[in-house]
């Protein structure tokens, strides 16, 4: 069976050099403050980064450069006979498209498979280890691509935004209505389906927020993935930016209450989601996995 690398970003929330499994690789998402480009989990890490955002800091997000994707392929290939490239949902970037162009290239066709997977965060990392897991299982590049993109639908993610003030400097709502929402406490809680994030619901306070999402997943539990629920393939997730760590704990308690059958999975949320939403953000969320206790990070 092929030799096979198993590579994704950092939007999975797995930090480049922090991977106990030596067949998974991390390539760091760029992040622009003040026109100097920095690397997740390289040379920046989550706590400068939110203290540039709070100071004011001008903050946008790229994908990889060609030549930094293309460079790993590479380094890995000398390795392994095969690589599966797990970058984040191509609703949500260009990176995939990007990726999956380079990809035709001569030097990597029929060798590196990128995955159209349609996640972020904790169901990516899941989506990972499943690719290890389906790797060690024999299945080739070829093979763990298809199935993981037959399966990219099978995850639901909800998050709830403590400031609006990230939203309006994004432009993805409008200064009065980001002043408005202030006054109201409001917290707007968005979902990521697939390849949309959309607004779900507008919520006052940031447990109430955290209700509402704990109901939907519920609900999707109950209907769209009980069937999944039933042969045990299911995972919970919760996920946050810059937090006081007593009120994530009691999240995470909450969260476990709540689903004491199933597997909770945590994971900071990326900075590429910290731009938009700022401190202070939660996310939670259901996700499909393969059965298999042996491949952890």
């Amino acid at each position: 069976m092929p030799k096979i690398a198993v590579m994704t970003d950092s939007n999975s929330g797995i930090m480049p050099g922090a991977v106990d499994d030596p067949d998974i690789h991390v390539l760091p998402m760029p992040v622009i403050i003040d026109e100097k480009t920095y690397y997740e989990g390289i040379d920046i890490s989550h706590e400068d980064f939110y203290r540039m955002q709070t100071s004011g800091a001008n903050i946008t997000t790229s994908q990889p450069s060609p030549g930094d994707v293309t460079a790993m392929w590479g380094k890995l290939l000398r390795e392994y006979d095969q690589v599966v490239f797990i970058p984040m949902s191509s609703g949500l970037s260009n990176t995939c498209q990007t990726a999956s162009m380079l990809a035709g290239d001569e030097e990597f066709a029929g060798r590196v498979f990128v995955v159209n997977n349609r996640r972020i965060s904790v169901p990516q990392l899941q989506s990972v280890l499943d690719a290890e897991i389906l790797a060690r299982g024999g299945k080739s590049g070829n093979e763990i691509r298809d199935i993981l993109e037959k399966e990219s639908l099978d995850a639901s993610i909800y998050i709830a935004v403590d400031t609006l003030e990230y939203l309006k400097r994004g432009g993805r709502i409008t200064p009065a209505a980001a002043a408005i929402g202030t006054v109201l406490r409001l917290k707007p809680v968005l979902t990521i389906q697939g390849d949309k994030l959309d607004s779900f619901a507008k919520t006052r306070g940031m447990k109430s927020a955290f209700h509402t999402m704990l109901e939907a997943v519920k609900k999707d539990i109950a209907s769209r993935f009980s069937h999944l629920k039933e042969d045990g393939l299911l995972k919970v997730g919760i996920a946050n930016t810059e937090m006081d760590s007593d009120k994530l704990e009691m999240f995470k308690k909450e969260m476990k209450e709540n689903f004491p059958d199933m597997e909770l999975v945590y994971s900071p949320l990326t900075m590429s989601i910290g731009t938009h939403t700022g401190p202070g953000a939660l996310g939670i969320g259901v996700f499909r996995c393969h059965r298999s206790q042996e491949t952890t990070l």
